[in-house]
């Protein structure tokens, strides 16, 4: 099963976008899936339902600075390359999706308060599973070109 396909099971299955991200990544990133999803758990609705920055894009960026961030102090030219590749990610979320800001995608999602329920309705009517799906795609991209 490919990694957008898990992710997406994760996220119909009750996890939240960036649980269901990072959680599909999880074992390319020698974590355990447990771990995976309790590290992002507090990344999903923007930030805890904040409506800020996509759990779905928090999740990738969490999964590609694990693959590919740097771990020494950088002001050069590795912090340079890896700041273009975290804007190219971004990016080509946002040319699919229109934003990486979470109440921009939702257009009405309400901050903070309880998370509905997840319905069929919800399902339908909410375009996460498909920056869910399109986040990871990007991330398994990238991966591939590597």
């Amino acid at each position: 099963m490919k990694n957008s396909e898990k992710a997406v099971k994760l996220f119909t299955d009750g996890y939240n976008c960036a649980q269901a991200v990072f959680g599909a990544f999880a074992n390319d990133l020698g974590f355990d899936e447990a771990t995976a999803l309790k590290m992002a758990a507090p990344f999903g609705g923007g930030f805890g339902r904040q409506r800020e920055v996509c759990g779905a894009v928090s999740g990738m960026l969490m999964a590609f600075g694990y693959l590919y961030g740097y771990e020494t102090p950088e002001t050069g030219e590795i912090k340079m390359k890896h700041y273009e590749d975290t804007r190219a990610l971004c990016n080509a979320f946002k040319d699919k999706n229109g934003s990486i800001v979470c109440r921009e995608i939702l257009k009405d999602a309400e901050v903070g308060g309880t998370p509905e329920p997840r319905t069929e309705k919800y399902y339908h009517e909410r375009p996460c599973e498909r920056c869910v799906r399109t986040a990871s795609e990007i991330l398994e991209e990238y991966i591939n070109n590597k």
